[in-house]
């Protein structure tokens, strides 16, 4: 698996989607769009608008966040096989007994 992330340090966003992959012990690479020459104009020419992060999971572009609406949790934890949802949650949702 190769995978690189577009950030920049003012992304909120940004934050959580490395914070994710941290506790999931994904490595990946990072490509800050401030800081790199073009960076910024390659997540615009491949999304069609300058949304940040992004990942490229084996070539693949990959929007890991809604606008709004924050990091998918339970899409990305699918998709990268690892832990479900979010870290504050319980793994799996408790069983109610009647």
């Amino acid at each position: 698996m190769n995978l690189t992330i577009y950030t920049a340090p003012w992304c909120r966003d940004c934050h959580t989607a490395k914070r994710w992959l941290a506790q999931h012990q994904i490595a990946y690479k990072e490509i800050n769009i401030e800081e790199v020459p073009g960076a910024a104009e390659e997540v615009i020419q491949r999304t069609g608008k300058r949304a940040i992060p992004q990942f490229v999971l084996d070539g693949k572009w990959i929007q890991p966040y809604v606008p709004g609406l924050g990091f998918l949790y339970q899409e990305m934890a699918e998709l990268f096989g690892v832990g479900k949802g979010r870290p504050d949650l319980p793994a799996d949702p408790p069983i109610c007994k009647m």
